[in-house]
């Protein structure tokens, strides 16, 4: 059984199912002998925010990599809506015995035509998808790695990872048993230069936090460099070549940098496809704006005449990227670009979907800010 470096009997629930379910040969994946057999795969520091998020440090036959699973305990707590419903035990019935390779890649098709749109490419998708749940690289997937793959298809986080792939900003697939999976690791994983365990951060005040987080981040020439990643990610994820996928969640917790000061991400799980969510939320029933919201940036409004949410969400991520820039930026800003940085950050939070010619603006205001900043730092050792 693979070894935990946490203390705690719910931090070390997170692989008894995947190593049932190898044994048996019930699921397959390149990571499972390490996890279940060799024990080269160990679990290091928890990174969770939360009791139902399992996410560790960890080390895989000595690579540094970041380890994530679906939970199997707590299930019960109320954290908020999730658009990818949690069963207590995952049961890796899909696709059955004597399923073909073909109807597999059916079953996916469907699937991301449900949760993607009706795209003209996701036959390349389905094909890209059938390249990773080949994870022994021997030409042919499995029943225990279509399995595997399957059960992963259903997290958004994953799903991401596979089509932006080869971006500089998205972490790289190193691995899977099951519905667990190993990220390229992360060095700085948060925003900000300290993180703190969820049971204090429940008990500090929000104001003293972000001061105390302001505190505690790089020099600005650095910063500078780890916004204009976020930029070129929220760039990434609008109306990529599979659909516009949106940022619900835009907190400093789930951005991280590398030792070179280049955005990473380490949470994208509140990454959701704009299809996927329009369809789950415009029928909600509803008393006012507040109950139209998923994670915690993506809004809609509520239409008083007929008591549901409507479908369009109501910010744009550049907006909400800029939100979280603002001070992160403008604390430490040099004098002669402080003005006109600020004045760029406001016109960008002020972006709103349903603007006539968003898209130009969008466009022309990410740009904008992009060469400013890179004007600032392009002749510092931190570019």
């Amino acid at each position: 059984m693979a070894r935990s470096l946490c203390p705690g009997a719910w931090l070390r629930k997170p692989y008894y199912l995947q190593c049932d379910k190898y044994k048996t040969g019930v699921i397959d994946g390149p990571a499972c002998n390490s996890l279940c057999v060799t024990e080269t795969l160990y679990f290091g520091k928890c990174l969770s925010t939360k009791p139902n998020n399992q996410m560790y440090l960890g080390i895989w036959d000595n690579l540094p990599g970041v380890v994530k699973c679906q939970m199997e305990q707590a299930l019960h707590l109320d954290f908020g809506t999730e658009l990818e419903p949690r069963k207590e035990i995952v049961l890796f019935d899909k696709p059955t015995r004597g399923t073909t390779v073909q109807k597999f890649k059916e079953m996916v098709y469907s699937l991301f035509k449900a949760k993607l749109g009706d795209q003209g490419n996701l036959s390349e998708l389905v094909n890209l998808i059938l390249t990773v749940a080949d994870g022994d690289k021997d030409g042919q997937v499995s029943l225990g790695e279509a399995k595997s793959a399957w059960a992963l298809l259903q997290l958004n986080e994953f799903l991401l990872m596979v089509i932006l792939q080869d971006k500089e900003h998205t972490p790289k697939l190193m691995g899977f048993c099951g519905d667990l999976y190993v990220m390229e690791s992360v060095e700085y994983t948060s925003l900000y230069g300290i993180s703190l365990p969820w049971v204090i951060e429940l008990f500090i005040p929000s104001g003293f936090r972000r001061s105390m987080d302001q505190l505690f981040t790089p020099s600005w020439p650095r910063k500078a460099k780890i916004a204009i990643g976020l930029l070129e990610f929220v760039e990434d994820v609008f109306h990529g070549p599979y659909g516009n996928f949106l940022m619900c969640d835009t907190s400093a917790r789930n951005l991280g940098y590398n030792d070179k000061y280049d955005l990473k991400m380490v949470d994208m799980r509140k990454i959701v496809p704009e299809t996927n969510l329009k369809e789950l939320i415009k029928d909600r029933h509803c008393e006012s704006d507040l109950d139209c919201v998923y994670g915690t940036d993506c809004r809609t409004s509520c239409d008083q005449s007929t008591m549901k949410c409507t479908s369009e969400v109501i910010q744009p991520n550049l907006a909400k990227a800029c939100q979280l820039l603002k001070d992160y930026l403008l604390r430490g800003a040099p004098s002669e670009i402080r003005e006109e940085l600020e004045k760029q950050l406001y016109s960008c939070i002020a972006l709103k979907v349903t603007a006539n010619q968003m898209e130009m603006e969008h466009s022309l205001i990410l740009n904008n800010l992009k060469t400013l900043l890179w004007k600032k730092i392009s002749y510092t050792n931190d570019s």
